[in-house]
């Protein structure tokens, strides 16, 4: 008798069951909704933070090299339906010239100037005195007088921090720098903005266009490395850039739109080129 009453008074009957379920399902509709959330939340941040760092990252890269800009390089060019790009000449290096062929004087196949620091490279080209983008972009490097030239060789020579350059032809510059400046380039770079909302950067290209070259001109997404997304274009393109003048530097005002999961942030970034020709 003893053992059969165990026996019955031992389990769980079914109400006790169904309500064990029913508490157990509304704690797993807890958690599993608690976590939803934070995981979703962890997810949207990751997104934020991962425009937030493209977007300083590209910012920070294009302010260096417009900094670092050939004086009277910059020019920008819209089409309102796609996109806006901003050309330049990164300075590869720079220092003053001691005796160089000049218009107009005597043309000839060599010149004494300083070394810069970063040294000269010879397969760059040699530029004085540009007054405006057409004396870069629609130069006649390979011609006998232009101001900007191609170099075969640089030799040091025995005055410190001194050397010669070397042409492939008897060759003049079209006019002289009031501050005896010369700049050593190699090729042009673009920053285009996208209504897609994308920025890509553009090397490598065959800078001598009178007319500021398209994306597609410059290669187009396969010859260009793609440096921040989620830009908005909100009828105000991010570019502005006023020319130098005699009493003010250039200056290139930026203000792109990111935007993400809804959240939206602008930078207003100024940009002054301080370098003189």
């Amino acid at each position: 008798m003893r053992s059969l009453r165990r026996s019955k008074s031992s389990g769980f009957t079914l109400v006790e069951m169904v309500m064990v379920i029913i508490i157990l399902g509304v704690m797993v509709l807890g958690i599993s909704s608690f976590v939803i959330l934070g995981t979703r939340i962890f997810v949207e941040s990751t997104s934020v933070d991962q425009v937030l760092s493209q977007s300083r990252f590209v910012m920070e890269r294009m302010t260096r090299e417009l900094r670092n800009a050939v004086p009277n390089s910059l020019r920008v060019t819209i089409n309102p339906a796609t996109f806006q790009c901003i050309e330049f000449v990164p300075i590869q290096a720079s220092a003053s010239y001691l005796d160089i062929p000049i218009s107009p004087g005597a043309a000839s196949e060599t010149g004494i100037v300083m070394t810069p620091s970063q040294g000269i490279n010879a397969t760059h080209r040699m530029l004085v005195y540009p007054l405006q983008p057409g004396h870069i972009y629609s130069a006649t490097p390979t011609g006998a007088q232009s101001r900007l030239l191609d170099i075969t060789s640089f030799v040091p020579d025995i005055a410190p921090n001194t050397g010669t350059v070397t042409f492939d032809r008897l060759v003049r510059f079209s006019e002289a720098s009031p501050r005896s400046r010369y700049f050593l380039v190699d090729n042009a770079v673009s920053y285009c903005f996208f209504v897609n909302g994308d920025i890509r950067r553009y090397q490598g290209y065959n800078m001598f266009n009178a007319t500021q070259p398209t994306p597609v001109q410059m290669g187009g997404d396969a010859s260009s490395a793609l440096m921040a997304e989620n830009v908005v274009i909100n009828g105000a393109w991010p570019i502005s850039y006023t020319p130098g003048t005699l009493a003010n530097s250039a200056v290139v005002q930026l203000t792109p739109q990111f935007e993400v999961n809804g959240q939206a942030f602008q930078y207003q970034h100024q940009v002054q080129v301080v370098n003189v020709p």
